[in-house]
């Protein structure tokens, strides 16, 4: 009777088990439009040391052989840049995506002349990027190397949320966004998990004010990678691979490279942004590069 009793409930378990994989089997596939009703799409993006070529002109038309339609420039001198920038990408089917970083100083240093450092810097950069049209500037409130930090409490979050106030509205006045991007445990302790970062923008309430994921650092980080971008929602505006053991391009750590989870997330939010390259290469650029391109599509279809 006890090992009647025991089949059961292992029975029981297991159907249970398997409709819940069904029904999230059918919602990644069914609900794939956004809160605006945009339907989900793998729009790849290459940040400047991806492709080959001397020029940005070279890069750009590799680029454009390669169907990838955003680019991801580093934030460091970009007012200067962007006259080049705007020029190559004329007659181009690219659009500028996240800008990757390139303030100065931190958002949560202890001390005022680090942190004011951090805000000018980084209006700076957004000024540049609502010219460029990107979508956001890439922000880490500190990495672990960064001290002296005020100290992880409720205070400083609350900080925090107020700083980052008065950059989202002086982004949305731009025409873009900030964008913070969780971080592993090895360089950042102050924000690690997508959903941190989520409710970080939902307490701030700005629509300049989003999020990201890094199926790296999520590799370290999270529990799901679906699960992840599904906390963030309409907040996630931004997203960055690389393969999940050596950080370099996506397959080249053979079976570990699997986003397929993660892009099943991404459709059931109607994720139409940017999927953009933040790797190096450890083989040669000319093969691995369009394999890896190729292995990104191919499990987008799969998810």
């Amino acid at each position: 009777m006890t090992q009647d009793r025991r089949s059961f409930i292992k029975t029981a378990l297991s159907g249970a088990a398997i409709a819940a994989v069904g029904t999230t089997h059918v919602g990644c596939t069914s609900a794939t439009v956004n809160s605006n009703g945009t339907p989900a799409e793998l729009k790849l993006s290459f940040q400047e040391g991806t492709a080959p070529g001397k020029s940005l002109g070279e890069k750009f038309d590799y680029m454009e052989k390669m169907g990838i339609v955003g680019f991801e420039p580093g934030g460091r001198g970009l007012a200067d840049r962007m006259p080049a920038i705007q020029k190559e990408l004329q007659n181009r089917n690219i659009q500028i995506s996240a800008i990757c970083a390139g303030f100065k100083g931190f958002a949560i240093a202890e001390d005022p002349a680090v942190r004011k450092e951090c805000m000018d810097t980084m209006k700076e950069i957004i000024a540049a990027a609502g010219e460029l049209k990107s979508t956001g500037v890439i922000i880490v409130p500190a990495f672990n190397r960064q001290t002296p930090i005020l100290p992880h409490t409720h205070e400083t979050r609350s900080f925090l949320c107020e700083q980052f106030k008065e950059l989202g509205d002086y982004a949305l006045n731009h025409g873009t966004t900030v964008i913070f991007e969780p971080l592993n445990r090895r360089e950042c302790f102050y924000l690690r998990q997508v959903a941190d970062a989520a409710s970080l923008c939902r307490d701030i309430d700005s629509e300049g004010v989003k999020c990201m994921g890094d199926f790296w650092h999520m590799t370290w980080e999270e529990t799901s990678d679906m699960g992840a971008f599904l906390s963030a929602g309409d907040y996630l505006q931004h997203v960055h691979v690389a393969s999940r053991k050596r950080r370099s391009m996506p397959g080249e750590d053979a079976e570990a490279d699997n986003y397929i989870n993660g892009f099943k997330g991404l459709k059931m939010i109607g994720y139409d942004k940017y999927v953009s390259f933040e790797c190096g290469c450890k083989g040669e650029r000319s093969v691995i590069l369009p394999a890896a391109v190729q292995l990104l599509r191919d499990q987008w279809k799969l998810a």
